[in-house]
């Protein structure tokens, strides 16, 4: 066979129909934690990620040749199949870069004829000894005879020379010169794949609810984009059986999201992923839901509200604002959670992979500008909300309280808003240092127990620098927090509201010097969970921009008593929705602390989307419920 037949034939290569066994691992590259999975039939399992086991379609004749940056060692992996040598294995193998290729070539040497005898003499012992002398001994002899030693080398197709005595980095650099270079094993040639994008780890959630998006929970990709990879949806309802190979799939949707529909519910979900970069695709992978898709809850508060939201502003200036506790699976996920603070609400119903269901889709259907949350866990950012919203023209960032594993995320729409600056610092990390906050913390810093309390808070504010893409001129400062909220520390909230004013205003009259904005086209929102009632002084900081010493909340905690400490700030605000009687409503507690606060001599209030009412908050006791997925209200 000419060298361009060779070529064609493994160019033309088809993925392998092979049977495996469900829970299958083949050695690891980057050693993960083995997590068995259904396997299909034409798939090969192998093990690239760190946290699952994937189902990986490669192939057949390419040697994938992986290097991750900064790394010293290359991965290879390839699939063997011959009838003649009885062997049908993935091989993996990992090989510093500065090794000689005639090492390594002798390493797959002696792996792969390792292999061969092993499954030559599987097939002896299966045999019955036969005869002395007999026709089948003889015939046998021959056929060991007849089998050539096993040869392993990398061939140059240009100087049709094998490529010799040389380091493994040499020979990844001819091949990213795009050099052919053939892994010729035995009587098969080997096209070279270096980098190709790959699926390292996918999963699907453990709830999927008909009416509501899914998409896979974790995705982690090497050499490869997920705007450019490409997403398959399929469904399937499981045989008596109880086999996951012989499940009939049905395609159903296509893209990184699925809205889950009623005709699913019974089935599982699979979904094949093809990573793909600017240059090139990688081999599909592809995971089915452990679980079936079930029905959804029926008709949720938000959707009524979405019916005062069903499209994006379009006046250039105007914008929708929305700001949202979402309730963190860390405060969520406990047994104190389940059995006494939120008792009331079905376990299935605060499991994150059902509640994250449900805040997705309230928020998309808002049709919101800007979105300011609070209670984020790090991994919801970016493994949800990142993941979905941006597919939405949503992006944003993050703000970690603290070594607290949740905080504060802000999202704006890109088509709407350029983003100039973003800042968020820790309130406890920066009393002592920040510029802004000197003055009101040498007001309080000797009363050691208040210094020590307040300085011990993860409490943190996140601020986002806005420019409108059609109005130039325009810019907002959205400022985002989430207040301190033990009983007894109104005194504790009223400082950080102080402290609040001073950063923002800080930041204000900065932007304002250095990019020469003009005040009537610069305003300010903030929005936050203040743990603060109306009663309270963060309230009166705001609308009316004084607090005297005489406010009861400085008496709050008779030991961290505040004296002779005012606060004052110089911007008019208004809250947007007024003051409801509830933003927040659980068992325990029920009241109204969360605020959009507004810059009111600059912006006004065109609209208010209404909130749930009571009998729809108390429809389970409390919330979160199956209809709303936090304990406060968006």
């Amino acid at each position: 066979m000419s060298t361009k037949e060779r070529m064609q034939k493994m160019l033309l290569s088809l993925v392998p129909s092979l049977g495996i066994r469900k829970g299958l691992v083949i050695s690891s590259l980057f050693r993960p934690k083995k997590v068995c999975v259904p396997s299909l039939s034409d798939s090969l399992i192998a093990r690239f990620g760190s946290n699952f086991t994937l189902r990986h379609r490669y192939r057949m004749n390419v040697a994938y040749f992986r290097q991750l940056p900064n790394e010293e060692q290359c991965a290879i992996c390839f699939h063997l199949s011959s009838e003649r040598y009885r062997i049908d294995k993935v091989f993996n193998f990992s090989r510093n870069v500065t090794e000689n290729i005639d090492a390594s070539l002798e390493r797959m040497r002696a792996n792969i004829e390792k292999e061969v005898k092993k499954k030559t003499n599987k097939k002896k012992k299966n045999k019955s000894e036969p005869v002395e002398g007999s026709l089948e001994a003889s015939s046998s002899s021959k056929e060991e005879q007849a089998l050539p030693k096993v040869s392993v080398r990398f061939f140059d197709v240009g100087s049709e020379q094998d490529v010799k005595d040389m380091a493994i980095a040499d020979l990844l650099n001819k091949i990213r010169d795009e050099e052919q270079i053939l892994l010729k094993i035995m009587d098969d040639d080997f096209r070279i794949d270096y980098n190709s994008p790959v699926v390292q780890t996918i999963n699907l959630p453990q709830s999927i609810l008909a009416g509501f998006y899914v998409y896979p929970s974790k995705l982690e990709l090497l050499f490869a984009e997920k705007d450019q990879s490409e997403f398959q949806w399929y469904r399937g309802k499981m045989p008596k059986s109880n086999n996951a190979q012989q499940i009939e799939w049905t395609p159903v949707g296509s893209g990184f999201t699925y809205m889950a529909k009623p005709d699913d519910v019974g089935s599982h979900l699979k979904v094949v992923c093809v990573p793909r970069n600017a240059i090139k695709a990688g081999p599909s992978t592809e995971v089915i839901s452990s679980c079936e898709v079930q029905a959804g809850p029926g008709q949720c508060p938000f959707d009524i509200r979405h019916l005062f939201t069903q499209k994006k502003l379009t006046n250039d200036y105007q914008f929708r604002v929305v700001t949202y506790n979402i309730l963190a699976d860390l405060y969520a996920d406990s047994d104190y959670s389940r059995t006494e603070l939120f008792g009331y609400c079905p376990n299935y119903a605060l499991h994150i992979d059902y509640r994250k269901q449900l805040f997705i889709k309230e928020m998309l259907g808002y049709n919101a500008d800007i979105i300011c949350l609070q209670e984020v866990d790090s991994k919801i950012f970016d493994l949800d909300l990142s993941a979905v919203l941006r597919m939405k023209h949503l992006e944003g960032h993050f703000k970690a309280k603290g070594k607290t594993a949740e905080g504060l995320a802000t999202f704006y729409d890109i088509k709407r808003f350029e983003e100039v600056d973003r800042q968020g610092i820790t309130f406890g990390e920066n009393l002592e240092t920040a510029p802004a906050f000197q003055d009101l913390w040498n007001q309080i810093k000797s009363n050691e127990k208040l210094a020590s309390r307040i300085k011990d808070r993860s409490t943190a504010i996140q601020a986002t620098l806005l420019r409108s893409r059609s109005v130039p001129e325009k810019h907002l400062l959205v400022a985002n927090t989430h207040f301190y909220f033990h009983p007894d520390a109104d005194h504790i909230r009223l400082l950080q509201g102080g402290f609040s004013m001073l950063y923002i205003r800080d930041l204000y009259e900065k932007y304002e010097r250095e990019l020469g904005l003009e005040r009537k086209n610069f305003a300010i929102v903030f929005c936050g969970d203040f743990n603060s009632v109306p009663e309270c002084g963060m309230y009166r900081l705001m609308t009316e921009r004084f607090v005297g010493d005489e406010m009861a909340d400085w008496q709050s905690n008779e030991e961290e008593a505040v004296r002779g400490v005012t606060l004052s700030q110089p911007f008019w605000f208004k809250s947007a929705c007024g003051c409801p009687k509830y933003t927040n409503y659980t068992v325990g507690f029920k009241a109204c602390i969360d605020f959009i606060y507004y810059q009111s001599d600059t912006l006004r209030v065109n609209d208010i989307v209404p909130l749930p009412s009571e009998e729809e908050l108390m429809a389970y006791d409390a919330i979160p419920s199956p209809v709303l997925p936090s304990d406060h209200i968006a």
